[in-house]
């Protein structure tokens, strides 16, 4: 991380030390309990490090209005990555690679995590994993440019909303690290790289840059969110294409949501048909 982008990521002084505000009642289901593990070891405070992540999570979130999950236990260090395994009474074991006041790297990676429970993961090896990493990453710049313009109104301690700004210029430096090529159209940049990104299911720079494409569909369409509930509904065997996994995708869909996976895949350049 560059020293800029360092200094961005500082948090105020004194945060902790201020009260925060009541959170306001969601109209639906409460969001998972967040459980701090390890608070030694995040060098900053623990409250300090729940509100960021109730913050970052909660972007994605309110669009999951059925939803219920098992509490989250989080750690700083060891990831980032959402182990399989689970703890007691299900509970979601989360390990990120952050801590002291580097919020806005602490919810980059809480959002991307958090996305792998709502695509309800599993350790099944697929074939179109990247896929799912390429949402994760949509995620994260979807919930930072969420949080800055929550925290400019509402942050969760009133001396944090200078640092809206910083959230959002995080975001804007991943989007701008592995943007689309000039002159390439997006379909055309997906066949080039479909064999690497089929390879190699974590590829970050490949990642982003689908997710710089996806992003903008997801905030002129936030309610869509709630579609990766079914993105890994379907139980393949052998070899199948991405094509068949965005059609199986579609097809668990509610009807509410199938428009927006055809939306999906008309961007790689892919016609998915008539719906089954």
């Amino acid at each position: 991380m560059s020293v800029c982008v360092l200094l961005l990521a500082m948090a105020p002084a004194q945060a902790g030390q201020q009260k925060p505000k009541t959170a306001t009642p969601q109209a639906h289901q409460q969001p998972p309990k967040i459980i701090i593990l390890k608070a030694d070891e995040w060098k900053c405070s623990v409250q300090d490090v729940e509100r960021v992540l109730l913050s970052a999570s909660g972007q994605l979130w309110k669009f999951f209005p059925d939803r219920q999950l098992p509490a989250l236990e989080v750690e700083p260090k060891g990831g980032p990555i959402t182990l399989f395994k689970r703890g007691p009474e299900g509970r979601i074991h989360i390990r990120l690679d952050t801590g002291s006041l580097l919020w806005s790297q602490m919810a980059y990676q809480f959002a991307h995590e958090f996305t792998h429970v709502l695509c309800n993961y599993d350790e099944t090896h697929m074939p179109t994993k990247w896929f799912e990493e390429s949402l994760c990453e949509t995620a994260s710049l979807f919930a930072l440019r969420r949080m800055a313009d929550a925290w400019q109104g509402d942050p969760p301690y009133p001396n944090w909303k200078s640092y809206a700004p910083s959230l959002r210029s995080y975001a804007a430096d991943r989007i701008a690290k592995d943007a689309l090529p000039a002159g390439k159209a997006f379909p055309q940049w997906y066949r080039e790289n479909a064999d690497a990104l089929r390879a190699s299911s974590t590829d970050r720079a490949r990642n982003t840059l689908v997710a710089t494409v996806l992003l903008p569909l997801l905030e002129a369409q936030p309610g869509a969110w709630e579609s990766v509930t079914w993105l890994n509904e379907e139980n393949f065997t052998g070899d199948y294409t991405f094509t068949d996994h965005l059609k199986a995708w579609r097809r668990h869909c509610p009807p509410k949501h199938r428009a927006f996976v055809t939306k999906v895949a008309e961007t790689f350049g892919i016609d998915l048909g008539a719906a089954d």
